[in-house]
This record gives structure tokens, sequence and C-alpha cells, in this order.
């Protein structure tokens, strides 16, 4: 029986608008009791050993710095982002990095870490989002937490996976949001995630393929989130889309709504760029390994 995955997603608000405004619409996604895409189908489309290469053992970590921009109260707001990709050791009883290395419960995980602080002309918004995947499954989702601190209030959603299904309890600071949990969908990928799950695509066969997309969880707000039938495609960047040789992965989640990544050709495969369909954008600034903990 599969070990039982724990995922904790703490509300942001969300990237489009201040958390403090209403939602983004509905159009084009689907109830959670909607048909689910079989992942284990999409496998042959991505490297599951992309993060089994030595790379990952030094006991560094990558820390990669982008100009960023989102909209926030109507209005682009541009600010610094940082994305950290380490490997650690989780235990299985706490399900966190381990302290202990003489235990007989641990496992690899890679940690995903997306940190940003952006100023609003009435007060700051602060976010910190933690992605975990095992080592050897880059498209499964196996935890994840995200917080977002600013004025209006703090909102905490988490979601554990028994094997059979996703259940998310969330507590929020929205009127009809307070607190409550609910079932989730299985075998999707999280829009969250796909700065990570991306870069194992095996991107030199320019694969093509259709999957469930959980709609970014990154919001204050408590609702059921909804998921999009997309369809994935990579292609070859122009010269022009990219500092350096890259992949352009085009996820369209609608007829109205996409967005694209471009990871560099070279292992590996670092997000050079982001855009998104509600005014998020990425461009890469630095990039480079050093124990950051320790700084």
């Amino acid at each position: 029986m599969r070990r039982c995955r724990i995922l904790v997603l703490l509300s942001a608000m969300g990237w489009l608008g201040a958390s403090c405004s209403s939602e983004p619409d509905q159009a084009g996604r689907t109830a959670a009791n909607a048909p689910e895409a079989a992942l284990p189908q999409l496998a042959r489309h991505f490297d599951q050993q992309w993060a089994m290469q030595k790379l990952w053992e030094d006991g560094l970590a990558e820390v990669a710095v982008y100009d960023a921009e989102r909209v926030i109260y109507n209005k682009p707001r541009r600010f610094e982002y940082v994305q950290i990709t380490v490997k650690e050791e989780f235990n299985q009883r706490f399900n966190v990095k381990t302290d202990d290395y003489q235990r007989t419960d641990l496992f690899p995980v890679m940690k995903v870490n997306q940190f940003c602080r952006i100023e609003t002309d009435q007060y700051p918004y602060h976010f910190l989002t933690s992605l975990f995947f095992r080592r050897d499954e880059p498209i499964t989702l196996y935890k994840l937490t995200t917080s977002s601190q600013e004025w209006c209030g703090n909102t905490f959603k988490a979601i554990t996976d028994d094997a059979l299904q996703y259940t998310q309890s969330y507590n929020s600071y929205w009127d009809g949001q307070g607190s409550g949990e609910r079932a989730l969908r299985r075998n999707v990928l999280f829009e969250d995630a796909l700065p990570y799950t991306l870069r194992s695509l095996r991107f030199d066969q320019l694969p093509r393929f259709e999957v469930a997309v959980c709609e970014l969880q990154q919001t204050s707000k408590a609702l059921p989130p909804a998921y999009y039938e997309a369809s994935v495609a990579v292609t070859a960047a122009a010269a022009a889309e990219a500092a350096e040789p890259a992949w352009r992965v085009v996820v369209q989640l609608d007829q109205q709504k996409r967005n694209v990544y471009w990871f560099a050709r070279a292992y590996p495969n670092v997000l050079l760029r982001q855009t998104t369909w509600d005014g998020r954008s990425l461009v890469l600034k630095s990039q480079r390994r050093y124990a950051y903990w320790t700084h």
C-alpha cells in the first residue's frame, strides 16, 4: 500500500487582484467530480529520473532570482521573486525534513521554496510557498505549504492524501469560508507546481498531451478548487524568446487562458521565463548553487 501523501496549502492571495478583491472567473473550469486524467499514462512524457542526478547530492541548493510582475489592486506590481530547489531527507513519522539521519523511516524529496515580498500603495504582501516531491516522482506533488500575510488577514489550507483521494481542510478570514474540509480530485497536476514538474519533461521528444490541472492555490480564498482540462505542448523556443537556447512549454488551460514557460535546454533545465493568463510574469535575473541556510 502506498504511503500516505500529505499536502498542506496555506493560501495566499490570487495572482490576479488583491486578496481583498473578488476571485477570478470560473469559466473553462470543471467541478471536483469531473472525470480524472490518469497521470500514469503521462509518465512517458516525463523523465522520472530527472532529480536522481548527482548534481542534487552536493548538499547545495539551486537559488534562482527573478524579476517579477503581478497584478494587485488592478495595478501591475514589480518585485523580486526567489525560487529555491534542493534535495532533503524526510522522515515518515513527522513528514518533514529530518534532524536524525539514523532513523529507519527516511526517504528523499525535492523541495521547491518560492518567496516574495510585494509592495503596494497601502501595505506589503509576503508569500512563501514550499512544494515537495518524492525524488523519483517529479509529476506527483507530495506536499505543499503556502502562507500569505497582509493587512486583511491570514488563510490556511491543508490537503492530505490517503492514496484514495485528497482531503482539504481550510481556515480563512472570508465570510462563509471560515473553516471546513472537502474531498478533492486525484491524478491532476497542480498549477503551483508546474515550474518544477515541467522541468522533467522529455523535451527533445516535443511531447503534446492533455491533463487536468488544479487551479492556482496561492490565493486567500478557501473556495472549492476548480480544474482545467488543459493541453500541453513543447516546442523549441525562438532565439528572441530567451537569453539562451530554451524549450517553450505552452499550457493551454482553456480557450482563453494560456500559461507559457521557457526552460533552459541544458540540464538542469532551469526556468528562464514565465508568463500566465492572469498577469504574472518571471524573468530569470540570477542563478547559483549555495547553502543559503548558512548565510
